[in-house]
């Protein structure tokens, strides 16, 4: 759940899609629909196929995540506070070697510490942070004291466990700590500085958009969540992505694949490619459209699907949903505890599971157990995928994985 409105936009983004124009959509589907109107081998030539080609034909535009953003502005504000002078644009490196350049729309250098800010532009995806004014604020720290990340105005506090980061933390995640870390050694190395900095990060009127997220819900007060894998937001509109899928189906069949792989992000995208080296144009990104993929592979079958993504996403195709976004279908934590109850659970730990506060939070109470509830996820996945291919030739397996793309549970191939 490549893109950031799936991550945190659910509630507004449903109602915001068509939005992005009728008139535009109605070109979209045109646009994405041509290869195949021209015919198969004609579509092999325009495009390798996969992700990258995928996200070519949605017809939209990309967008920036808040953790891009957040790194940019951090990278500008260190800049400014070793330097003097801050870079507009700044330019940052994303985790796929991808460089952008943003301009600021604010900044302030005081005797001690550095402030910019980004407007947050996430393309044609109906996101709830566009716009947004996301400000790092860098202050200088004692050597020794490494990358210290605080929440300001407008960003959240993680206040319940099941979440990638500790009660108590900031809620900044793994991957855009990480690209701020990264960003912060480099300007360090450049201009000599120590890279020992507090990075306070805000985003005005962050508390206000985030009753428009699933934060409060999950324990996340005070503003939004700083997030994004890949710095990029991808584009949100169920026509086009749609069509993208089966395009990409009709590119890996008339290359000649048997062996495709339905993934929900990048994450899952890479783990794949690890467990079974799959071509790029046997990558189809199913985002949240499980549904999508089984019905078109149902009609124009391949001898073999692998479907993986995230473990709270595919609990929710174990549970019957074929359309995973968290603003038509929720983690289902009672039909997790009675699938914990057939690993072995006892009644203590299946009303812990049914009590808990994430996907995640229910997958480590059963790990800790001994409890294979991410293995029961996966077979009853299959399951379910294999029912919605009503006997189609298709040999089906799934694959949960966690946050950092460690494998949580699998079926086998059936």
């Amino acid at each position: 759940m490549s893109g950031e409105a799936k991550d945190i936009g659910a509630a507004k983004a449903v109602g915001e899609a068509k939005a992005v124009g009728e008139a535009k959509a109605v070109g979209e589907a045109k646009a994405v629909g041509e290869a195949k109107a021209v015919g198969e081998a004609k579509a092999v030539g325009e495009a390798k196929g996969g992700r990258a080609a995928q996200l070519k034909h949605t017809g939209l535009r990309h967008g920036w995540t808040t953790g891009a953003c957040a790194t940019a502005a951090t990278t500008a504000a260190y800049t400014a506070l070793l330097t003097g002078e801050f870079p507009d644009p700044v330019t940052i490196t994303l985790p796929k070697g991808q460089t952008p350049s943003f301009a600021l729309a604010v900044e302030e250098l005081t005797g001690g510490s550095a402030m910019a800010g980004i407007v947050k532009d996430a393309g044609d995806d109906p996101d709830v942070t566009h716009g947004a004014l996301v400000r790092a604020t860098v202050r200088r720290l004692p050597a020794g004291a490494g990358v210290v990340f605080k929440a300001g105005p407008g960003v959240g506090t993680v206040t319940r466990p099941g979440l990638p980061l500790p009660v108590g933390e900031p809620a900044v995640n793994p991957v855009p700590r990480q690209m701020m870390r990264d960003h912060v050694a480099e300007v360090a190395a450049r201009h000599g500085g120590t890279g020992d900095v507090e990075i306070t990060l805000s985003v005005d009127h962050g508390e206000e958009i985030a009753r428009s997220t699933w934060n409060p819900r999950l324990g996340i007060l005070g503003g939004l969540s700083i997030l994004g894998t890949t710095g990029i937001v991808v584009p949100y509109s169920c026509s086009a992505w749609i069509d993208s899928i089966r395009r990409g189906v009709d590119v890996a069949r008339a290359a000649g694949r048997t062996h495709v792989a339905g993934c929900t992000g990048s994450t899952s995208e890479k783990t794949v490619v690890a467990e079974y080296e799959l071509p790029e144009d046997a990558l189809l990104d199913m985002g949240d459209f499980a549904g999508a993929v089984l019905k078109y592979v149902r009609r124009h079958p391949v001898d073999r699907l692998t479907i993986c993504g995230g473990f709270a996403k595919l609990s929710k195709l174990a549970a019957g949903h074929l359309d995973l976004h968290s603003a038509r279908s929720q983690v289902d934590k009672g039909f997790l505890a009675e699938l914990a109850r057939r690993g072995g659970a006892d009644e203590a730990l299946a009303a812990e599971v049914a009590g808990a506060n994430t996907g995640l939070a229910a997958l480590q109470l059963c790990m800790a157990a001994g409890v294979p509830l991410g293995d029961l996820v996966a077979t009853t996945a299959r399951d379910e995928a294999l029912a919605v291919l009503r006997g189609a030739p298709v040999a089906v397996d799934v694959i949960c994985i966690d946050r950092a793309g460690m494998v949580v549970g699998r079926s086998t191939v059936r």
